[in-house]
């Protein structure tokens, strides 16, 4: 059920963008974005760097209001639902930024814990429990105590991961999720979000500029245009690459052979 009480659609979007524009006060980001993502896909966003795919993440879960246009999850009206409705649809969603954003202050537990604190009536038991199975399923079984500081990069990650899911949520969203991992941590990440999406049906959003992640993980990506300011292109990224749209598409998807089988080093952009 959606959040008016109607039956959900499945072949309906998980996510729509209508007409959306992005602006920080007068400089305009992007424009003119219309999209969907499909349930149970793995969307990319990307572009060169400045071409506002964080910015447009920050617009799908809220963080920022459109200046034009709207998106509707699973339906409804994100930006203009009323607080209650907005708190429901905001508790199906889970987020994992790029460096994690794990409070230092609190172990790895404590930081799983904390969603399931704020939006459930679970008690301190139950809440352990779903903690330590969610540590287990992204490969951290048993170091709940550990503090952030305690554990590599890719850990960290991972632990942030964990707590992203601990609400089971519909819709995942990650900004540039292989950020600061080396190549064989990255694609072990890439490996864990195709798990999730194929084991739970789990809708997928990940802002990345990473060649090799992108041809690994997307069923289809969005191209955003630095220069024209708006999205010109929106597929399969084997299909983009092959027959590019435009000059800037080829250039991006094509800045290293090696990169689009996912054998080279990550890129950086």
């Amino acid at each position: 059920m959606n959040e008016s009480g109607q039956p959900r659609d499945n072949d309906s979007p998980a996510i729509e963008v209508r007409g959306l524009s992005m602006r920080y006060g007068s400089l305009v980001v992007m424009k003119d974005l219309d999209f969907q993502v499909r349930r149970g896909e793995i969307f990319i966003i990307m572009g060169g760097s400045g071409s506002g795919k964080s910015t447009l993440l920050k617009h799908l879960i809220g963080l920022k209001a459109p200046a034009e246009g709207s998106i509707h999850f699973d339906g409804e009206d994100f930006g203009g639902a009323e607080p209650d409705a907005r708190k429901e649809m905001l508790k199906r969603m889970g987020v994992l930024y790029q460096n994690g954003a794990l409070w230092g202050g609190l172990t790895l537990g404590e930081n799983v814990a904390l969603p399931l604190e704020a939006y459930t009536d679970l008690d301190a038991e139950a809440i352990g429990e779903v903690v330590s199975l969610k540590l287990a399923l992204v490969g951290l079984r048993g170091l709940a105590p550990l503090y952030p500081s305690e554990i590599s990069g890719g850990m960290r990650k991972r632990a942030a991961l964990a707590r992203a899911t601990a609400l089971d949520p519909e819709v995942l969203f990650f900004d540039e999720p292989s950020s600061g991992l080396d190549p064989i941590t990255a694609s072990r990440l890439d490996d864990l979000i195709l798990q999730i999406r194929d084991s739970f049906g789990t809708t997928v959003v990940v802002v990345s500029h990473d060649l090799a992640s992108i041809f690994k993980i997307a069923d289809r990506a969005l191209f955003l245009d630095i220069e024209k300011k708006t999205m010109t292109a929106l597929g399969p990224p084997e299909d983009l690459r092959d027959d590019p749209p435009s000059d800037e598409v080829q250039r991006f998807l094509t800045r290293s052979s090696e990169a689009g089988s996912g054998q080279s080093t990550r890129q950086t952009a």
